[in-house]
């Protein structure tokens, strides 16, 4: 199996780079020739994933298949994408890719049980709730999951949304002032379950910052932890 990772991206185009950022910066290498070879698809022009499953727009499991096998054709030997929304797409990609497909939330889910959290808020799109895969991916390891409130939870969406349009301060803005408030709610750690709320949080050097669990860095870590296990395997 190649060791090149494939990296389903484009939603939105900022995470994208954040994410690639954050694997990079947690891969132990001293030249360029110890960074982990990353193959990646970024077509923002996949349906977005909160519309198809809140207002039963076009679906984006099309799309994502397309650079699913696109990336397979280009020799990847694992799969991640830095979406946690289309996670919901999770098992047709996964039945129809013959390589694996790292999943973020186990990843979030397995950072946290290191570090003996018990329980957890999330912060996550319309979508992400709706799906429900964190909460089954955390119970298993047996963490409690508290979610936002109506009012909340459209501040979440309004924060998010003005990242993605480009307005990361404003939009880092109103998701710190979400993350104090789910923080208020007496929850040891939060959970950043949308690609665009580390990257706008860090943006803004955010106070709150140090009690989320940044998904995305989870991701990052696992697809390094995937690619030094799989550089062993040769090596045996």
């Amino acid at each position: 199996m190649s060791s090149l990772i494939g990296i389903l991206g484009g939603m939105g185009p900022l995470a994208t780079v954040d994410f690639v950022t954050k694997i990079i910066h947690q891969t132990p290498a001293t030249r360029d020739q110890d960074h982990l070879p990353l193959l990646v698809h970024s077509v923002p022009q996949i349906p977005d994933r909160t519309a198809c499953l809140m207002d039963n727009k076009e679906s984006p499991l099309e799309a994502l298949l397309l650079g699913l096998n696109t990336l397979i054709s280009g020799g990847a030997g694992c799969i991640a994408i830095p979406c946690n929304t289309a996670h919901y797409w999770y098992e047709p990609l996964a039945r129809a890719s013959r390589v694996p497909i790292l999943h973020i939330a186990h990843a979030c889910a397995e950072a946290l049980a290191r570090e003996q959290v018990t329980s957890v808020g999330l912060l996550a799109t319309d979508g992400t709730l709706k799906a429900g895969f964190y909460a089954r991916h955390l119970a298993e390891f047996g963490i409690s999951m508290t979610i936002p409130d109506a009012a909340l939870q459209q501040r979440v969406m309004e924060g998010i949304y003005l990242v993605k349009s480009g307005a990361v301060d404003r939009g880092a803005r109103v998701l710190d002032d979400c993350m104090a408030e789910m923080l208020q709610q007496g929850v040891e750690r939060v959970i950043l379950g949308c690609t665009e709320i580390p990257f706008a949080l860090d943006a803004i050097g955010s106070a709150h910052a140090s009690l989320g669990m940044d998904a995305t860095k989870a991701l990052a870590a696992a697809c390094v932890q995937w690619h030094g296990a799989r550089q062993m395997a040769v090596a045996a």
